[in-house]
């Protein structure tokens, strides 16, 4: 006969670990890349860490358009080390704008959530299983980073900065196809669109580092464009 301390052993839970998604879940990561040599191998080995230790499942998928330094041959290498799982190269032959790019990985793209955020290292994977828990607590549509909130910082981040976002899939996709901008405003329309449609926005406190290696991506003549689609922006919604 068990004792009675035996019998009142629970049985072994069926749940995932705390912390960790469910199996269903798979989070594709779009890494638009131009000129990002150098911080191309450390922003993909602290994605994989990151990814890695919380045990989210996970894909890594590299577009990049044209790099003349030689961003493409190092994302070559990258896919043989980590293998073509994980590491998705899908290049396109020159730049062809922000907007544009996570299209073209989307249409590669095999998670249920996708994850956006830039090559320069601006923003630390570390925070991605922060945006995951954060998105399954709210059961958001959408999950931003942010520096007014909580404990976020900024060292050497102005305006121009990109933001790391998750979107559930199929709302990443209506988004696109609302939004009209195809450069670096177009991450802010797809938040004003997305309000717009009433979809549920999370937010997670997050530190911006400005680019580690290489110079900003934004010449004066981006500048311009980014600041006339703000005002198109504005006037159309």
């Amino acid at each position: 006969m068990a004792s009675e301390g035996a019998s009142r052993t629970p049985p072994r839970s069926r749940r995932e670990p705390e912390g960790r998604a469910p199996r269903q879940d798979k989070y594709s990561v779009l890494l638009p890349t131009y000129n990002e040599r150098e911080n191309l191998p450390l922003i993909v080995w602290l994605l994989v860490k990151s990814f890695s230790e919380s045990g989210f499942n996970y894909e890594i998928i590299i577009i990049d358009d044209g790099s003349p330094d030689g961003t493409r041959d190092v994302a070559e290498q990258l896919e043989k080390i980590y293998g073509s799982d994980k590491i998705l190269l899908r290049p396109r032959e020159k730049k062809l704008g922000l907007g544009t790019a996570y299209i073209h990985g989307m249409k590669h793209a095999t998670g249920n959530y996708i994850i956006i955020m830039d090559a320069d290292l601006s923003h630390h994977p570390k925070f991605i299983p922060e945006f995951i828990r954060k998105q399954k607590e709210g059961n958001f549509d959408i999950v931003s980073g942010t520096r007014y909130k909580g404990n976020g910082g900024v060292y050497g981040w102005d305006l121009k900065r990109k933001l790391i976002r998750l979107y559930r899939k199929e709302v990443l996709q209506k988004l696109i196809e609302k939004c009209v901008s195809k450069g670096y405003v177009f991450q802010m329309e797809m938040i004003i669109r997305a309000r717009q449609l009433n979809y549920t926005i999370g937010e997670v406190p997050i530190s911006f580092v400005d680019r580690v290696y290489g110079e900003s991506k934004l010449g004066g003549n981006e500048i311009v464009s980014f600041l006339k689609g703000l005002l198109t922006l504005f006037a159309t919604t």
